[in-house]
């Protein structure tokens, strides 16, 4: 699998003492929120590579995802090697075998993504099956409208409107992965090998998973088309079914919280993103 170079100061992967795991070299910096590393080290006498994510952030629930991961009924998440609960807590899993669909995409030139997206919609919602006994999910600034201010110097003041007037009245509750997106989604022979980082997992809302699933962030080279989004809800109807104007409300939700983290070209699409997910949102309703 590829990696990344170090790209910031972390904690000494070296200082921290494993139970079971013998921690030979660190073979890279997978970015992230919290300090991660991809690593070797010999596992009950065996040579393996896994990933070791370290608590850095002062949101972070490290905890969450060690409890997930030990009782979720669901055969793609990662294994769990080892784990501490004491300060600095961690967690080590085993590696899935595969390639996050950045790499295998490169520039998406020819739309290959659509060839994993359906995939990618039924996966998500074979998560949102599960009957599975968890905390409501944390609160995050993602869930809030802006204040008006940030409207105002963005310029985004008709999606204010919208977002202030058309309030999901009805929503689908369920187990929500709560940061399901293609950095944590591992691929091997155009099927999902390993969904990772179950942090902000928990009771939340569907749709607002879903939407967040297919927001396109800086850089992305795939799903920046009306066309792969409806592929991935293909995927995801063919199991569960959802609100439409849900979705479509919180993909603007999500859509002006992400609009001031590009560049111009950035912001050009997302506009025209949101005004096709506000026109989708209005077809619901003739």
């Amino acid at each position: 699998m590829m990696q990344t170079q170090k790209w910031r100061e972390t904690i000494d992967p070296f200082s921290l003492t494993f139970s079971a795991f013998q921690l030979q070299e660190v073979l890279g910096y997978p970015h992230a929120g919290n300090d991660v590393f991809y690593v070797a080290g010999i596992f009950d006498g065996d040579l393996c590579q896994a990933f070791l994510k370290v608590e850095r952030q002062t949101g972070a629930d490290v905890e969450n995802d060690i409890h997930t991961l030990k009782t979720l009924p669901f055969d793609l998440k990662p294994t769990v090697l080892e784990y501490s609960l004491a300060a600095p807590r961690y967690i080590l899993t085993r590696e899935a075998q595969g390639e996050r669909l950045s790499v295998i995409l490169g520039d998406n030139e020819q739309h290959q993504s659509l060839q994993y997206l359906e995939h990618y919609g039924f996966t998500l919602a074979r998560l949102h099956r599960i009957d599975y006994d968890c905390q409501p999910v944390k609160h995050r600034r993602f869930f809030d409208i802006p204040d008006t201010d940030f409207f105002d110097k963005h310029g985004l003041q008709a999606e204010e409107a919208f977002l202030c007037k058309h309030k999901p009245l009805s929503v689908s509750n369920c187990f929500v992965h709560g940061d399901f997106h293609y950095a944590n989604i591992i691929w091997e022979e155009k099927h999902i090998a390993a969904i990772l980082d179950y942090e902000l997992s928990g009771y939340g809302i569907g749709e607002f998973d879903m939407a967040w699933a297919v927001f396109l962030r800086p850089g992305q080279k795939f799903l920046d088309t009306t066309e792969e989004i409806d592929c991935f809800l293909r995927g995801y109807t063919k199991l569960l079914n959802y609100s439409p104007d849900a979705f479509w409300y919180y993909y603007v939700l999500i859509a002006v919280r992400f609009y001031p983290m590009g560049d111009n070209a950035y912001q050009e699409k997302v506009m025209q993103l949101i005004e096709v997910a506000m026109k989708r949102y209005y077809e619901g309703f003739r």
